[in-house]
C-alpha cells in the first residue's frame, strides 16, 4: 500500500480562489472590503516567513491589509492600546497578532484583547468555547484547515476512531473538538499518556501536532489510516520534515499529508475564509 497523498497546495489554491470570487461579490454589492492587520513583534525569522506568506495571499485574494511592525522591546501595555485601536477601526474585520511574543508579554491578555469577532486565528476564549458547544464561528485555522483537508478524502469521519497527538491550545486542543464534532471517538494524547504507540495504531485518523522531528514511526500507523502531520520541523541535514516518519508511514496509510506542501497552505487559506466571515460580521 502507498498512501494517497493530501495536496494542501492544491487545495489551498482551491480555498483562495473561492475566497477571491466571495470578496468581488462583496466589492460588487457595494460592501467593504475584507480588511486584514497583521502585529508583527520583533524579528523572529518564521514569525517573518509566516507575516510575508499571509500578507502574500491577502494580496491574491483582494483583501485590504495592513502590517504593524514592533520592536521586541514593546511593552504589553502599548501593544494592548494597538490592538485597541484595531478593533475600533472600520476598515479592519481581522486582526492576527503573530506568535510567539517576546517573555515580557502575556499572550493570553493579548489574544482576549481581541474583539472575538475579529479573532481571525480563532483562539479567543469566546470562539473556541463556541466551537466546543457546536456552534463555531471563527473556528482556528489549522484545525480547520485539516477538516478541509479530511473532506477531500471522501471518507466518511462519523464513528471513526481518532487520536491526536498533542494538547496545545492552537492545535491540539480544537482539532479533538473538530473531529469530535465531525463525530469521530476522540482520543487525545500527551506527554504524560502511556502506551502512546497501542493508542496510534488504534487511530482510523491520526493527527501529529507535537514539533519533534519524525516522532511518530511508520510501524505506528494503523493500514489504511488518515494521517495528518501538522509538525514543521528541520533535520540534522537542514531539510524540513514532520513529526511522522513519512516515507514509512506513507506505506500503511491510506491517505497522508506530506511536509511541506500539507497542513500549512491550509492554515493560511482558512485565515482568508475567516477574514471574509469576519467581514460579514460587521456587516
Amino acid at each position: 500500500m502507498t498512501a494517497t497523498l493530501l495536496d494542501g497546495k492544491a487545495t489551498a489554491a482551491e480555498v483562495r480562489a473561492e475566497v477571491a470570487a466571495r470578496v468581488a461579490e462583496r466589492t460588487a454589492a457595494g460592501l467593504a472590503t475584507p480588511g486584514l492587520a497583521v502585529v508583527l513583534v520583533g524579528e523572529h525569522p518564521a514569525s517573518q516567513v509566516y507575516v510575508r506568506n499571509k500578507r502574500k495571499a491577502c494580496a491574491e485574494v483582494g483583501f485590504h491589509s495592513e502590517l504593524r511592525e514592533l520592536p521586541a522591546s514593546v511593552s504589553q501595555d502599548e501593544l494592548l492600546a494597538i490592538v485597541d485601536e484595531l478593533n475600533a477601526d472600520p476598515a479592519i474585520h481581522g486582526i492576527l497578532v503573530q506568535l510567539p511574543l517576546p517573555e515580557h508579554i502575556d499572550p493570553e491578555a493579548v489574544i482576549e484583547r481581541i474583539h472575538p469577532n475579529k479573532d481571525v486565528d480563532g483562539f479567543h476564549p469566546y470562539n473556541v468555547g463556541r466551537l466546543s458547544l457546536r456552534m463555531p464561528v471563527l473556528r482556528p485555522c489549522t484545525p480547520k484547515g485539516v477538516m478541509t483537508l479530511l473532506k477531500r478524502t471522501d471518507q466518511t469521519l462519523a464513528g471513526l476512531d481518532a487520536v491526536v497527538i498533542g494538547q496545545s491550545n492552537i492545535v491540539g486542543r480544537p482539532m479533538a473538538l473538530e473531529l469530535l464534532a465531525a463525530r469521530c471517538t476522540i482520543t487525545v494524547c500527551h506527554s504524560r499518556t502511556r502506551a502512546l504507540a497501542e493508542k496510534a495504531r488504534a487511530a482510523d485518523v491520526l493527527v501529529v501536532a507535537i514539533g519533534r522531528e519524525r516522532f511518530v514511526p511508520g510501524d505506528w500507523i494503523k493500514p489504511g489510516a488518515i494521517v495528518v502531520d501538522v509538525g514543521m520541523n528541520r533535520d540534522a541535514e537542514g531539510r524540513l520534515c514532520g513529526d511522522v516518519d513519512f516515507e514509512a508511514a506513507r506505506e500503511r496509510a491510506g491517505w497522508i499529508t506530506p511536509v511541506p506542501g500539507g497542513v500549512g497552505p491550509m492554515t493560511i487559506a482558512s485565515l482568508l475564509e475567516n477574514t471574509v466571515q469576519a467581514a460579514g460580521l460587521s456587516a
